[in-house]
């Protein structure tokens, strides 16, 4: 079955994105290439079971399996040593892809506390969006009872285009929820 969030784009988000812009080659037209979902962890030197508990949330929350990061070069003043983990990520493709962000606009953003929309700032300049959570158990896929430790991560859309105002249009039209904007329904037969 087809994710739903990836049939909104194919069917409402690319024309409307092809008229804004007045795009006449259909390659031109942004798209998300991938997510990645990152996680620091810098006491995990010190902390095993921190380490495998974060390994084990984000396989939830992505539905892959993550990779642990490990740190290339000794720094004494931050008493890091080389090999030492000191992040978790995933990259997320394809169908994957598309899960996860329709459970993040739909499911994860709603439940943020005092949350009053994602800032327009967090754009890198190069069409890239990055955003962080502060809280892991916003994904219902969490159990509370089983959290370790709350922690945070930072969540990247990249996208095909290298220019922030076409890369947030194609974000606004997938439904994500920027500051001082009204929500746009996703699969609302609009």
């Amino acid at each position: 079955m087809e994710p739903r969030l990836k049939r909104h784009y194919q069917d409402h988000a690319r024309p409307k994105l092809e008229e804004q812009f007045g795009f006449t080659n259909p390659h031109r037209i942004p798209e998300i290439k991938k997510v990645v979902v990152n996680v620091g962890v810098g006491d995990a030197g010190r902390e095993q079971k921190m380490l495998e508990s974060v390994v084990t949330e984000l396989g939830v929350i992505t539905g892959q399996k993550p990779v642990v990061n490990r740190a290339r070069k000794s720094i004494s003043n931050f008493s890091l040593r080389e090999g030492m983990p000191v992040g978790v990520s995933v990259t997320l493709r394809r169908d994957r892809m598309w899960y996860f962000l329709d459970r993040l606009i739909a499911t994860a953003i709603p439940r943020i506390r005092d949350f009053r929309g994602l800032s327009t700032r967090s754009f890198d300049g190069r069409g890239n969006f990055t955003m962080g959570v502060r809280e892991q158990i916003i994904f219902p896929e969490i159990n509370y009872d089983r959290v370790h430790k709350i922690h945070g991560m930072d969540i990247t859309v990249v996208t095909s285009t290298d220019k922030d105002d076409e890369a947030f249009a194609l974000l606004r039209e997938m439904g994500f929820p920027f500051r001082g904007e009204v929500p746009i329904q996703v699969g609302a037969g609009a």
